[in-house]
């Protein structure tokens, strides 16, 4: 919608900045998190275990490059049905079924790895399964754990759900480490068994309020149409995505370099190493303790920026400073700049859309942020071969630092949890007859308008906006025309692909769309509405031995 963006919020305010750590104080927050906790650590003792192993199975380089894109490649391939599970389905039970699914393959590779089993192609395929359960099961935890909590605590929801995950990126490799020096690498699988069982024990112990299912509810390909079609019309969701993209493809570039600098150049330990990342997560939680506070005194565009800049320098130091303290400060601020970054696109990611549509917005995000981290990490990698390292962590420096700058227009601060709350734009059409088949379509949804002579500018103006609201809600096809016998008689339309499809368009208006209905108010006047159906459609419907009957008509 085009509106003039709201100011950054003030500095001064008249109640502070809720804690950080408010929500840990919630028991069923607390108990999630800790499983999110639980399965993020989990997987990065699997990565590095993984890796390790990998490297004693086989001697090609290929196979260890393989192991990495078995663990990524499952999100660019289950991504989008990912996100439309998590809001057609039950979250509580598609996460114990995920989590079951990751302590199972978790246990296959502790069988395998004591019995002497275990081989490069088995270790592959098995990487491939637990990254498709965390995959499928991403969506589950951005959704879930901001949903526990009223919207004051939200920002600092979802900066929990990011401390899990570098904290996670802190201690599970040092984890790994540990247990394979001391016990083996079945000993450590057979851990992330147990660990991924914890999830499911705290799932369970979670009990949401049952909703009752919708009349008429979505399938999985509609679903995620439907989600695409939101995203590409929603302005607020289309800036999130583009601030993520813009960072994480140059950003990537820090976290596929910093084991070869730490490795090749400063001939670090596995010890040196891990307390090079413990930097990272320690300045991860940091961030976390400040974000509040500066979150209410920048805003969230401005925090961002800052933050970009920052992470940009800090890649620069780890391009050229081999000092290795000074290395431990820089990777302090990159754990408080990362932070504040995620943090950001988080909130803003969770805030952007509605509830009917809210999962597959965050799978979107995580879409584009984990196929950007993937992806660019594997042409920073092979850049840095020809250019070295150092020279290409600068590249990416500057691309951080530019893309900061040129993605400022698009404003973080525009997403707002309560501009995406449902509003009773207009009442669910009613038909007469128990027996409408809702499945019947495609559906013409045709709407008239009379405007005066001196409003047809802005009306037509109004159009504009108009046409991505009922595209964003679930027309497939929008036109507006002029009758020529009539001339102040405009008449729009809209194309659905079934009566269902619109009795869903009905219930997802937003307290946004407000001031522009109010706006099409004050220049024209409601002249009708008629709703029309595929008349193939209805005989068909008629054979099978439904009744149809018309709606009744919908006041203005």
């Amino acid at each position: 919608m085009a509106t003039t963006p709201p100011a950054d919020p003030p500095t001064s305010s008249a109640a502070a900045p809720p804690s950080a750590w408010a929500p840990l104080r919630q028991r069923v927050f607390r108990s999630l998190w800790l499983g999110a906790l639980s399965s993020n650590i989990a997987l990065w003792v699997q990565n590095a275990v993984g890796s390790w192993d990998m490297t004693s199975l086989a001697t090609a380089p290929i196979y260890v490059a393989l192991l990495q894109t078995m663990s990524g490649a499952p999100v660019l391939l289950v991504g989008l049905p990912a996100a439309a599970f998590a809001d057609l389905f039950d979250r509580r039970r598609l996460l114990v079924v995920f989590a079951g699914w990751m302590a199972a393959v978790s246990i296959a590779l502790a069988l395998l790895s004591f019995t002497g089993a275990l081989g490069p192609v088995a270790l592959l395929a098995l990487t491939f399964a637990l990254g498709l359960g965390a995959a499928l099961s991403a969506p589950l935890w951005q959704s879930v754990l901001p949903s526990q909590v009223a919207a004051g605590e939200l920002a600092s929801a979802v900066t929990l759900g990011g401390v899990a995950v570098n904290l996670a990126r802190a201690i599970g490799p040092a984890i790994g480490g540990v247990g394979v020096a001391l016990a083996g690498s079945g000993a450590v699988y057979t851990f992330n068994a147990c660990a991924f069982l914890i999830v499911v024990v705290q799932v369970l112990r979670w009990r949401p309020a049952r909703e009752r299912p919708p009349q008429s509810p979505e399938r999985v390909v509609g679903a995620i149409v439907a989600g695409l079609r939101f995203a590409g019309h929603a302005p607020v969701l289309r800036a999130v995505i583009a601030r993520a993209g813009a960072f994480i493809v140059c950003g990537s570039a820090l976290w596929a370099l910093l084991p070869v600098i730490a490795r090749r150049e400063l001939h670090m330990s596995p010890l040196r190493f891990g307390a090079l990342l413990g930097c990272v997560g320690a300045g991860a939680l940091l961030g976390a303790a400040v974000m509040p506070r500066l979150r209410a005194r920048w805003g969230p565009d401005r925090l961002t920026a800052a933050a970009s800049l920052v992470y940009a320098a800090t890649m620069l130091a780890l391009g050229y400073v081999r000092s290795e303290p000074a290395l431990y400060l820089a990777m302090l601020a990159t754990g408080v700049a990362w932070i504040s970054i995620m943090s950001s696109l988080n909130v803003a990611a969770a805030s952007a859309a509605p509830g009917w549509v809210h999962a597959r917005a965050l799978g979107f995000y995580l879409l584009v942020f984990q196929g950007g981290l993937a992806l660019g990490s594997l042409a920073w990698g092979g850049l840095a071969g020809r250019l070295g390292p150092p020279t290409t962590l600068a590249i990416a420096a500057a691309g951080v630092a530019l893309g900061a700058l040129a993605t400022a227009r698009w404003r973080l601060g525009d997403a707002r949890r309560e501009a995406v709350a449902p509003w009773s734009a207009w009442p669910e059409p009613v038909v007469v007859g128990p027996d409408l088949d809702h499945e019947a379509g495609p559906v013409l949804i045709v709407r008239r308008h009379r405007v005066p002579a001196n409003h047809r500018a802005e009306f037509l103006q109004l159009c504009r906006e108009l046409e991505h609201l009922r595209r964003r809600d679930g027309a497939s096809d929008w036109s507006i025309y002029e009758d020529l016998a009539t001339p102040d008689l405009f008449v729009e339309t809209f194309a659905l692909g079934a009566w269902s499809e619109h009795l869903r368009q009905h219930g997802r208006a937003v307290v946004s769309d407000q001031p522009l209905l109010a706006r099409l108010a004050a220049v024209s006047e409601d002249a009708g509405v008629v709703h029309l159906v595929d008349a193939r459609a209805l005989a068909a419907a008629r054979t099978r031995g439904a009744h149809l009957h018309a709606p009744n008509p919908e006041p203005p």
